[in-house]
């Protein structure tokens, strides 16, 4: 027992997610987290555009389907602390929650400042004594336990936890430096690479930057895989964004460049309803040109895109279209071709992928297999999601287990 008649001394590396989720979740320790930002939870303040997605309300084993790397290893985890969960503490903490489309939960305020707040109310309350302004520079092993010294000197603990984001968004302080912590002290670290992030292409999109596609289906097929999904899309100044998008690339930052994605534009007509709508379209443009009787059927924007991957002459009348031609048009629309270089950075991206290899983790508990009363938590850890509030669940499950285990 320590003097204040608690087991042992904590420090935890990092103020967002998942370490305010610790701070506040310890009954039996001295919680000192150190933030190198001028405040706590910065990522925290932009996700959602503001309004922070805190977590999705689906059931566990559903939630961990949206999980793109070692979905597994948070079985525990999850379980262990679940998106009921986490709505649960934030409404007895004062910050009622709604759910929106796709089950993301939001607070009812919109404002990711309530949820911060609520979480630093919760850690301080706790006892939690956090630190701005402590930049991390290196953690050392000791006899008794560790050291992490920053610029103002060493802050000696009996247990540390690791909980330093990963690279995305690097603004908000996310520098990857947990990453070297972890090798420092003997893990293995899978390459980061950006996810969630747009996706640049070979084509010149720039006069389509901005525009929007609702209801569309892109396949992405790559090195002999394939991978699909349905919604919302944009258009950048150098390739595709939007929900759609940054889905896929949660799967193609594993695989070689360059990738194809293959857009139906029109998923919910089939080959030969298309074709029924084109010649009723055809019929009441009979003496247009072909690039100027397709605004019913496109944005404005899409369309010279769109016939040039048909290859029929744009000036061509519609009333004098073959069949073979109207279905090559038909097939355009439902297979808009366009070819991935590569992703993003870190600056745009939402999450990280990769980080500390989990076979080198407890699952249950987050404390090293290899370095005794080390444990780690949220993006630090090779773990990553699709969007929707999974990430931001993930940083709560497994920094809930960490502490619980801390506190033992």
């Amino acid at each position: 027992m320590n003097q204040n008649g608690q087991s042992h001394t904590v420090v935890i590396i990092g103020a967002g997610a998942a370490g305010l989720m610790a701070a506040g979740s310890f009954a039996n320790c001295r919680v000192t987290v150190l933030e190198h930002n001028e405040k706590a939870g910065k990522k925290l303040y932009i996700s959602g555009k503001g309004r922070c997605n805190v977590t999705n309300d689906c059931p566990p084993e559903e939630f961990l389907q949206h999980v793109v790397r070692n979905p597994k290893f948070l079985f525990s985890a999850v379980y262990g602390f679940t998106p009921a969960d986490t709505q649960a503490l934030l409404r007895d903490s004062g910050v009622p929650t709604k759910t929106e489309r796709g089950n993301r939960v939001f607070p009812v305020s919109d404002k990711a400042s309530d949820v911060i707040r609520a979480l630093l109310r919760r850690a301080e309350q706790n006892g939690a004594q956090i630190r701005y302004g402590e930049h991390a520079e290196r953690v050392e092993r000791t006899e008794s336990g560790f050291c992490v010294h920053t610029s103002n000197g060493c802050f000696a603990c009996d247990k540390l936890l690791i909980a330093t984001g990963g690279k995305s968004y690097p603004a908000t302080g996310s520098t990857g430096d947990g990453f070297r912590f972890a090798r420092e002290l003997g893990h293995t670290v899978v390459a980061p690479r950006p996810s969630l992030v747009p996706l640049v292409t070979v084509q010149d999109v720039s006069a389509l930057a901005g525009l929007t596609l609702k209801n569309v289906s892109v396949r992405a097929e790559a090195s002999g895989r394939s991978f699909a999904r349905f919604g919302e899309m944009l258009f950048t100044h150098n390739g595709v964004s939007g929900p759609v998008v940054l889905g896929l690339s949660a799967y193609l930052c594993d695989v070689p460049m360059p990738v194809r994605l293959v857009i139906d534009l029109k998923p919910a007509l089939d080959a030969e309803t298309l074709d029924k709508r084109l010649t009723s379209d055809f019929a009441e443009n009979a003496n247009k040109q072909l690039k100027n009787a397709l605004d019913a059927l496109l944005p404005k924007a899409l369309i010279l895109p769109v016939l040039l991957q048909s290859g029929l002459p744009l000036a061509k009348k519609v009333n004098v279209l073959s069949r073979e031609e109207r279905q090559k048009l038909g097939y355009a629309l439902k297979n808009f071709t366009l070819d991935v270089v590569r992703t993003e950075s870190f600056e745009s991206a939402v999450v990280t992928a990769g980080g500390v290899d989990v076979r080198e983790v407890h699952p249950k508990t987050m404390e090293s297999k290899l370095v005794k009363n080390l444990y780690f938590a949220g993006e630090v850890l090779d773990i990553d999601a699709l969007t929707g509030g999974y990430n931001i669940q993930l940083a709560f499950s497994t920094a809930y287990a960490a502490a619980t285990a801390m506190d033992a």
